[in-house]
């Protein structure tokens, strides 16, 4: 099975997991007095939400350059 349509497939398991560990990270951050941890909870969030799309991008600037 090709790698793209096992990312595609999971795009919106990936969505929702980034998603709840956004809005995680967010929450400790506004509830501790050291904010670090929970803005890191977030940007993982964050990447681990745009990983389908950002691999589709660079799958397909890869291809046409």
């Amino acid at each position: 099975m090709n790698f793209s349509l096992v990312i595609e497939a999971f795009s919106m398991v990936f969505n929702l997991v980034g998603m709840v560990l956004g809005i995680g990270g967010l929450l400790l951050a506004q509830r501790t007095g050291r904010r670090w941890p929970g803005y890191g909870i977030t940007a993982l969030g964050f990447v681990i939400a745009t990983l389908p799309v950002s691999y589709q991008l660079f799958a397909t600037l890869l291809k046409s350059g």
